[in-house]
């Protein structure tokens, strides 16, 4: 099965239901902004009952190192996916977790940008751009634009738009390491659907033609 990370995650049956379907990851998001925005006694909760296979990832957004770290600690978390414009040297700082950086992607992305950060962090995110969001605004981007991302070596996390409908597609066409998912699985924004989890991660079941 391909992987998939369900990101956005606010309740324990969501999060549940996620595990139970095969999800690889889930996504608990501290940017006090998002509409997906969850507390850390409420995240820690969530992940203290997730089974030991599934990596609970936190999101932050530009967010203060002491902070990050605080909140990594105290929830568990085993990864953190920065999303908003922190620097190789700031990603540096946290050796004692697995990084994602993430970056949004525009019609002039220059993926020069991105390279500074391959030897700093564990995978690269990409998500569609919006002025005004920093994320989840469930629009798919170009991926041809970071087609060049694979001469770095970095493992890719395929995010923007994705739903049930075109993730064969993007798994066929850009073979990325996973796929992160979030308005894509939703009835409302921060309540998962388990049908549309459920239908999203099926198709990550079928062996991808070669």
């Amino acid at each position: 099965m391909n992987r998939a990370k369900i990101c956005g995650i606010t309740d324990s049956k969501d999060a549940q239901d996620a595990a139970k379907l095969g999800a690889w990851a889930v996504g608990f998001i501290f940017y006090k902004k998002s509409k997906r925005f969850v507390g850390a006694y409420k995240a820690k909760k969530i992940i203290s009952e997730l089974p030991p296979f599934v990596t609970p990832v936190g999101v932050f957004v530009d967010q203060k190192e002491g902070a990050v770290k605080e909140i990594a600690n105290f929830c568990g978390l085993r990864a953190l996916q920065f999303h908003g414009d922190e620097t190789p040297a700031f990603c540096k700082r946290f050796e004692n977790f697995k990084v994602i950086k993430a970056f949004r992607v525009r019609e002039d992305f220059n993926m020069e940008m991105v390279r500074p950060y391959k030897s700093v962090v564990s995978a690269f995110l990409f998500d569609a751009y919006d002025e005004n969001e920093k994320g989840g605004i469930g629009q798919l981007f170009n991926w041809k634009l970071i087609k060049d991302v694979k001469d770095f070596n970095v493992p890719v996390i395929l995010s923007g738009g994705l739903n049930a409908q075109n993730v064969r597609s993007a798994l066929e066409e850009f073979n990325p390491y996973a796929v992160d998912v979030s308005s894509g699985v939703e009835d409302a924004p921060g309540k998962k659907s388990k049908r549309l989890m459920e239908d999203f991660l099926n198709q990550l079941i079928i062996p991808i033609s070669v």
